[in-house]
């Protein structure tokens, strides 16, 4: 039997790195190949997966990535779309350059959507598969100081429905998990800021999120135990987005 195959982008650190961990615990046969080469380069001594260094937003190399993923693996089960960058610098929206947005809509928005696009013309052939995206609350939850950040992640919530709508006919399952607040080096610089809004009450549960978190929302869909809910967002985020009055 073919062991199962999976590509996760940005798999070497943070929510990435949790996921390799989460989907891998019973199945040594998925496959990561991942992007920043340190990090990777340990991350395949501990686990044993496969790497390849890729910016998302190039076309050149997410050809590469695919074909270097052909070459290894007869099929691919599962992609996690979850490379992603914050600003380099948080400015508030009067003063953001165009730069900065041309990055994160190339790694945040763009790549996801191309590569998915290619991916899901691999698992055709098979008539299966299973495609997340990682997204975040900065979907729908505005933030002035980094406008670039919320405008990628909202446009790739569409994306999702979109492709969960044109692939569900093929059996190709689509899905976005949202994290909330997630204790990753993105966010380490504004770290202890989280922490106190959270300690007075931010999360009706009151802790941050782990990598471990998120991990467990992809292991379930890879484990197809939601496969008849194609399109679906799992709100990975401590209760944030629950209204009350």
């Amino acid at each position: 039997m073919t062991q199962p195959s999976a590509i996760v982008t940005g798999a070497s650190r943070g929510i990435g790195r949790g996921h390799r961990y989460g989907a891998g615990e019973d199945s040594s046969g998925d496959r990561d190949v991942s992007g920043r080469r340190d990090a990777a380069e340990s991350l395949r001594g501990e686990t044993g997966c496969e790497i390849f260094q890729c910016d998302i937003g190039s076309g050149a190399d997410r050809a590469a990535l695919l074909a270097f993923a052909r070459e290894r693996y007869e099929t691919l089960d599962l992609l996690v779309n979850n490379a992603g960058v914050a600003p380099r610098e948080r400015r508030d929206l009067l003063d953001a350059t165009e730069e900065s947005f041309d990055e994160l809509i190339a790694t945040n928005l763009k790549g996801p959507h191309f590569l998915t696009q290619q991916a899901a013309k691999w698992m055709t052939a098979a008539k299966a598969g299973r495609i997340v995206f990682v997204t975040s609350i900065s979907s729908y939850t505005a933030s002035v100081n980094r406008g670039e950040y919320c405008i990628s992640k909202a446009g790739l919530s569409m994306t999702v429905a979109l492709y969960a709508l044109r692939l569900a006919e093929l059996g190709i399952k689509v899905f976005e998990i949202r994290p909330g607040i997630i204790r990753t080096d993105m966010i380490a610089k504004v770290e202890q800021v989280y922490e106190e809004k959270i300690a007075n009450g931010l999360l009706p549960q009151r802790r941050m999120g782990e990598g471990s978190d998120v991990a467990r929302a992809v292991r379930a869909i890879a484990d197809g135990m939601l496969d008849y809910s194609t399109g679906q967002v799992l709100n990975v985020d401590g209760g944030f987005s629950l209204r009350a009055l």
